[in-house]
């Protein structure tokens, strides 16, 4: 588990559902709940909010011992549009509360506010009961700054891509800096990653797959790590990478495949922001 500034803890590993369909979201949430992941990353922009609530409800695993992320779509900025979306969010996902509701981007789309105002109006949900902690994705230094400087609050997870071959080392380390958990999308590097020769060395020395190191790399750099994985094999594999342990020298050679901004494969919070 990793603490968050709001008091509450997080698994360090999750299952991501990005680009998981409404029709496939309930039965391989439900596999994942079946391995041992209490940890769900989903978001409103996914659109399977509601597959990921079924599989909630049909797991009968009691609610507090789940940990459910949801993120804020770009078009619901607007201090309303964040009230209601946010129920809706809550009635999809057939749950009282959620665990940490993240903006997505910073970006407000069909809004002429900013995304402090957004950030402060998110703030105020956790008064009403209805969710523990608040949280971005894709925020750059600026970004975060920015926040810090209007006052509206700290988040308590900056949820952005990181893997080996892009490891985000300004972002996190500012992060670092203000007490805000790092959370890793495409923690996998979408699978390029896991064929460079240094990986491939690392797994066979002990005895695990190259999926396995690099999320092992996350949990031992402090990030929390959310991949995604449509079969149940990966699903456990992914899993499995808990009992992996790498020494420094491990460490080392992962950190020294960054290749800074060529090695990035999302978009640029900067320029998407712009957009």
């Amino acid at each position: 588990m990793t603490h968050l500034r709001s008091g509450f803890n997080i698994p360090e590993l999750g299952f991501g559902t990005y680009q998981v369909t409404q029709k496939d979201a309930a039965d391989l949430v439900q596999q994942a709940f079946a391995i041992g992941y209490r940890h769900i990353d989903t978001a409103q922009m996914y659109g399977n909010e509601d597959g990921v609530g079924r599989a909630i409800v049909e797991s009968g695993i009691p609610r507090q011992s789940l940990f459910i992320t949801t993120k804020l779509d770009n078009p619901n900025h607007e201090p309303e549009q964040v009230y209601t979306s946010f129920a809706q969010s809550l009635a999809k996902l057939r749950t009282d509360y959620v665990d940490l509701f993240l903006m997505h981007w910073p970006l407000p789309m069909h809004y002429d506010g900013d995304f402090m105002q957004t950030f402060a109006t998110m703030e105020d949900l956790v008064a009403e009961g209805h969710l523990r902690s608040v949280g971005v994705s894709n925020f750059q230094i600026s970004h975060l700054e920015q926040l810090v400087a209007a006052g509206t609050g700290v988040p308590v997870i900056n949820q952005i891509e990181i893997h080996p071959y892009f490891q985000n080392r300004q972002v996190v380390e500012y992060c670092r800096t203000a007490g805000i958990v790092v959370e890793s999308w495409s923690p996998l590097g979408r699978g390029k990653d896991l064929l460079d020769p240094v990986i491939i060395e690392i797994a066979k020395k002990h005895d695990a797959t190259p999926a396995q190191v690099v999320l092992a790399w996350h949990r031992l750099e402090g990030f929390v790590a959310i991949p995604k994985a449509s079969s149940l094999a990966r699903q456990r594999e992914n899993f499995n990478s808990l009992g992996v342990v790498l020494d420094d020298d491990d460490l080392a050679a992962i950190r020294a495949l960054d290749r800074g901004e060529d090695g990035r494969m999302g978009p640029n919070p900067d320029v998407f922001a712009k957009m």
